[in-house]
């Protein structure tokens, strides 16, 4: 992984990890990230293992280690423990209900997104599934924002999940969700 990172940063840009070990099995720990970050090769890192407790590990660790949310459905525990960005799906769909979230779990007022973090997180745990995209395509199509069709190899959803998308749409907008 050092080597990998130190010819990427080779390409002059500030270089971004991407933590996914669910999909990659490849696990980026908060010691590697720490090191990786201490050769100079990487400038920040988004999150997307699940694990919040990982947040505060790697801020011990590489406290100048920009931290970004990578999944939706840790919003609030990862912006409460310092994150300074999120790369996000599912504000393609509700962009100003989600903006608000997110400024609001920044800003530690849990007052106001804990309730929209209830209230959205049945949509925002697609996210972190293996049919995100798609879910996130038909929540965009559900709310007039189009998303349209998923390329191969990616499938429609059918069934139990896409009926789950559909009702979670519906009723984040029947909240007055935008």
């Amino acid at each position: 992984m050092r080597a990998h990172y130190a010819e990427v940063a080779k390409a002059g840009v500030p270089v971004v990890a991407y933590n996914n070990p669910h999909d990659t099995r490849v696990d980026l720990t908060p010691g590697l990230l720490a090191r990786l970050h201490g050769d100079g090769v990487i400038v920040a890192v988004k999150e997307f293992s699940g694990d919040v407790r990982r947040a505060y590990e790697i801020a011990e660790l590489a406290p100048d280690l920009d931290l970004l949310i990578g999944a939706d459905d840790v919003l609030v525990e990862l912006a409460v423990a310092g994150a300074v960005g999120w790369i996000a799906g599912y504000p393609n769909a509700f962009p100003a209900a989600l903006r608000e979230l997110y400024h609001a779990a920044c800003a530690r007022d849990l007052d106001t997104a804990l309730p929209l973090y209830r209230s959205l997180h049945p949509l925002l745990r697609q996210d972190s599934k293996t049919e995100f995209v798609q879910s996130i395509k038909l929540s965009m199509d559900l709310v007039g924002r189009r998303g349209g069709p998923t390329r191969p190899p990616r499938a429609p959803l059918t069934g139990a999940t896409e009926a789950l998308v559909r009702a979670a749409t519906e009723k984040a907008l029947a909240a007055g969700h935008r």
